[in-house]
């Protein structure tokens, strides 16, 4: 079989970045974590812990048509929360939710990813909210079958895209990806393990370290000090989002 080098093969856990990494993990029918720490990870987990279903949608798809079709909730963007609507990537619009509420989630980056993946038997979200519940989740089901793991670091997109790519590196999403995979005992690639490190290099000033990094000052600077201060509180939700069909809903794993 030629296994390509990039695959990570043969390694259990592994770990990749964007849109492309997202895709590739998939083809592999990978167990895939989709990590976008600020936000839509982490909005999402704070939704389905407090029993929202939220459907991912891409910058390119009509928000408003696909909640229409639903029956569910618009997001919009942060600064328009609440005069055009209550829910967006701002992990605080969610902590008063009603149970069952359905929230169609625009983002360019992590729900972008997430629906690239979709078709894989096991797709989790997950941030350093839920870092070690999430990683439970992966363990179980890892240790029931022969899959392996990817988890992919989102990144982000620059705003103005060059013929230099556009993906830009989000040290929170690789930390993230790193504190999930400090949890898995499973054989990590270099790439995973390098990250892991990332990980446990700063932990024990975690919060402190990304509060300055782009995307947080970039929040922070629009007046979202406090969406970030929740994005980077390690393990605040036990709930693990799993993707079914086309939408995320609390996974009920045994969550020990």
């Amino acid at each position: 079989m030629n296994t390509p080098i990039f695959s990570q093969h043969p390694y259990r856990c592994k770990l990749d970045w964007g849109q492309r990494g997202a895709r590739q993990a998939a083809e592999r029918g990978d167990i895939i974590v989709i990590v976008d720490t600020l936000s839509f990870s982490t909005a999402v987990a704070c939704a389905v812990h407090h029993g929202g279903i939220v459907y991912p949608c891409s910058k390119t798809e009509d928000v408003a048509a696909f909640a229409q079709r639903i029956s569910g909730e618009a997001s919009v963007n942060r600064r328009d929360v609440p005069d055009k609507g209550r829910f967006s990537l701002s992990p605080l619009t969610y902590l008063g939710l009603e149970s069952g509420t359905r929230i169609v989630l625009a983002s360019p980056n992590g729900a972008t990813c997430s629906r690239l993946s979709g078709q894989v038997s096991y797709l989790f979200t997950g941030a350093l909210v839920n870092a070690a519940a999430v990683a439970t989740a992966v363990s179980q089901v890892m240790s029931t079958t022969n899959l392996s793991v990817t988890v992919i670091a989102c990144g982000e997109q620059w705003s103005i895209p060059s013929s230099e790519g556009q993906l830009r590196v989000a040290i929170e999403d690789y930390v993230g990806a790193g504190a999930i995979l400090s949890y898995l005992e499973y054989e990590k690639s270099p790439e995973a393990r390098v990250c892991e490190g990332s990980f446990r290099y700063i932990q024990k000033h975690l919060e402190e370290t990304l509060w300055e990094c782009g995307s947080a000052r970039e929040l922070r600077e629009s007046g979202f000090e406090a969406d970030v201060q929740h994005s980077l509180t390690l393990n605040l939700y036990d709930s693990v989002p799993v993707m079914r069909g086309e939408y995320f809903e609390k996974a009920y794993f045994k969550i020990n």
